[in-house]
């Protein structure tokens, strides 16, 4: 009985960003394109990104990058089953330009959160 209310309090005691995947803050777009989608993620300094599959599972090739304006990119990218990322950026009054891609499908959102 201890053991289980042990481990009840453990799955308790996760962080508010796991459900996201690991991108904290609020969900502000949603990028779909035919295999998966772009999700972007903001709190009040930071821009953050992540690409997940429609059909998880199947091991294949994903990528999210995401670059604020006057910035470099920032990538993710390989052979995953569920989703590339998250990355992020400092994103204080900067506008950010996000890419996704799943197998052949992928996205671009032009500039954003401006």
């Amino acid at each position: 009985m201890t053991l289980s209310l042990g481990a009840a309090g453990l799955l308790a005691a996760q962080p508010a960003y796991a459900a996201s995947g690991g991108c904290a803050g609020s969900l502000v777009r949603t990028l779909p394109f035919s295999t998966g989608e772009v999700r972007v993620y903001k709190t009040r300094d930071r821009a953050c990104a992540m690409t997940v599959a429609r059909t998880p599972g199947q091991r294949r090739e994903m990528s999210v990058s995401i670059q604020p304006r006057g910035g470099f990119p920032v990538r993710d990218a390989g052979r995953f089953t569920r989703y590339a990322g998250p990355v992020s950026v400092h994103a204080i009054s900067r506008c950010v330009y996000v890419k996704g891609s799943v197998g052949a499908g992928s996205v671009d959102s032009g500039w954003i959160l401006c």
